[in-house]
């Protein structure tokens, strides 16, 4: 009778354990199904930018190529961003020159809610001086302007995501990611997005020569964003003798031409957690004087 006990738990115990497997096996398969579909891909794309949020930093590299005519640059980035506080500090570098000579030194820029500063700015600007600008004065909300992308506004443009597909698992930097791709509406990400970030994707919003952006994005199984890709266009209208004007829908005006500029914005996101202690320019670090003209 005892062994015929014993035998009969140990077979209670092996079908526990085979049920207890079934049912996290089926609770993982249901997950992992939910985040193919089209409804669970762009959720999952939605929540990329609070997931963010919450982790509260990481660091950053950025890549930003340009196309315009005929020519192709790429400019890069690096450093550390503070998602709760909305601010970040990259050193960004510049293309080198045809001889392979680089023509500036690195730019120091901090990104912060409504405005982008930049530290060895050149066109006349002292090398201890900061430059201040509005973001929302600028017709691509500085998405390209500054030469990199500011992290937490390329996440939040992803609540705009639209028509989003699941194109499988790969591996990021030793990591498993999934890739899902689809369109941002840059109207409706404007309108979701935090209000920190919404003067500057609305004036994104009304600048590009597309109201849609394709997107790649890969998620962790955390549903962190690992690198996101963003491939802008905008109209740039240059008046004859003043190198101004860039805008959404602008044609040849007086002595113009109007020219359609194609860029391609990565941003890597690593090093979750990691000190970003960010302190913005004093009012008297700031320049106020005239910025030469290129």
């Amino acid at each position: 009778m005892v062994q015929q006990h014993g035998r009969a738990a140990r077979a209670a115990a092996a079908a526990a354990a085979v049920g207890l497997t079934f049912l996290t096996t089926g609770c993982s398969a249901d997950a992992q199904a939910d985040n193919e579909s089209p409804a669970g891909a762009t959720a999952a794309v939605h929540r990329a930018a609070d997931r963010l949020v919450r982790e509260g930093s990481s660091q950053a590299r950025t890549s930003m190529e340009m196309a315009t005519g005929g020519t192709r640059v790429t400019i890069r980035g690096q450093g550390v961003y503070d998602y709760r506080a909305h601010v970040g500090r990259l050193k960004v570098v510049l293309p080198q020159d045809p001889s392979g000579v680089a023509e500036h030194r690195p730019i120091t820029e901090l990104l912060a809610p409504g405005a982008l500063y930049m530290k060895n700015r050149g066109a006349g600007v002292p090398a201890d001086k900061w430059v201040r600008v509005e973001t929302a004065s600028l017709s691509d909300g500085n998405l390209v302007t500054g030469g990199a992308t500011d992290p937490l506004a390329a996440a939040e443009l992803l609540r705009g995501a639209r028509r989003v597909t699941y194109a499988g698992e790969s591996e990021f930097a030793g990591t498993e990611v999934r890739h899902y791709r689809g369109i941002i509406d840059m109207a409706a990400a404007a309108r979701a997005a935090s209000p920190a970030s919404r003067p500057s994707l609305a004036a994104a919003a009304k600048g590009f020569a597309k109201d849609q952006v394709p997107f790649d994005v890969y998620l962790d199984d955390q549903g962190r964003i690992r690198k996101v890709r963003h491939r802008f266009s905008f109209v740039n209208t240059k008046a004859a003798g003043t190198g101004k004007g860039q805008g959404k829908g602008q044609g040849k005006g007086k002595g113009g031409a109007r020219e359609v500029v194609d860029v391609a914005s990565t941003t890597l996101l690593y090093g979750f957690g990691v000190s970003a202690k960010i302190e913005l320019p004093d009012t008297k670090d700031i320049f106020d004087g005239k910025i030469a003209e290129n």
